[in-house]
């Protein structure tokens, strides 16, 4: 599956010289920001994670886009299921549909998303070693945001977006069912083309 998705985003990236046009029908988009664990990760006090994601979208109806991209977490825990200083990241493929709007008598728009992701959850030491991999696993997001203007087809997208994802982690031979829910607030560069 994994590759499969891969393919498509590869595919859809050789495509866009083709099919370039004036009317702006394609979105590239760099978002980071901080992410906030809505409730205890199996007994684990995360601390503020932080994150980025790179997106393409295509507009396919005046207000209505699809998009596809991946993207990184990360979330450290001084004390946890797993032992003492351990780093929990989130990596994988994000996909769904995306409204944008504008603001009437303004130059804003406002954004909503909705879609899936595809990601797996590792687990690290402090000297870095991987010591669990959940595997990818399907979840799912929820996003808000304004879409502001700076030049012609450059854009700022402030945003909070919910994401929740289950997976299971298994420590030493003993499989721990986990579920990773987070808000996140950031800041993305979108540029239209």
């Amino acid at each position: 599956m994994k590759k499969e998705i891969l393919t498509i985003i590869i595919l859809i990236i050789i495509w866009i010289p083709y099919n370039l046009s004036a009317q702006e029908r394609w979105n590239l988009e760099f978002r980071s920001g901080a992410s906030f664990s809505t409730e205890n990760f199996r007994n684990t006090d995360m601390q503020t994670g932080f994150g980025f994601e790179c997106t393409i979208a295509y507009r396919f109806m005046p207000h209505l886009a699809v998009y596809a991209g991946w993207g990184w977490n990360k979330f450290s825990a001084d004390n946890s299921f797993a032992g003492a200083n351990m780093d929990f990241e989130e990596t994988g493929y994000t996909f769904g549909f995306q409204f944008v709007h504008p603001i009437s008598e303004t130059s804003l728009s406002y954004l909503i998303r909705a879609g899936g992701i595809f990601n797996h959850i590792e687990v690290e030491n402090a000297d870095g070693q991987i010591i669990s991999d959940s595997g990818h696993g399907i979840g799912w997001q929820i996003d808000a945001g304004i879409v502001i203007p700076i030049f012609d087809r450059l854009h700022l997208m402030p945003g909070v977006r919910y994401r929740s994802l289950y997976r299971d982690i298994e420590i030493s031979n003993q499989i721990t069912s986990v579920k990773l829910n987070y808000v996140s607030v950031g800041l993305g560069l979108a540029m239209s083309f």
